[in-house]
C-alpha cells in the first residue's frame, strides 16, 4: 500500500493532466467528432512538450 500511494504521489500531476485531456477531447468529440480528434492530438502533443520541459522532477 505504501508503494502504492508513493507511486500515485509522483504522477498525480501526469495522471491529471492525461485525464483532464481526455475528457475534453471526449467532450469536444461528442459534439463533433473531427474536432474531439484534432483536440486529442493537440492535447497529447501538449502533454509531451510538458513532460519534457518538466525534467525528471527530482
Amino acid at each position: 500500500m505504501k508503494h502504492l500511494k508513493k507511486v500515485l504521489g509522483r504522477y498525480a500531476a501526469d495522471l491529471i493532466l492525461v485525464g483532464g485531456a481526455t475528457a475534453v477531447a471526449v467532450g469536444a468529440g461528442l459534439i463533433y467528432l473531427p474536432v474531439g480528434l484534432i483536440a486529442g492530438g493537440l492535447l497529447a502533443i501538449a502533454g509531451a512538450v510538458l513532460s519534457t520541459l518538466g525534467g525528471d522532477g527530482n
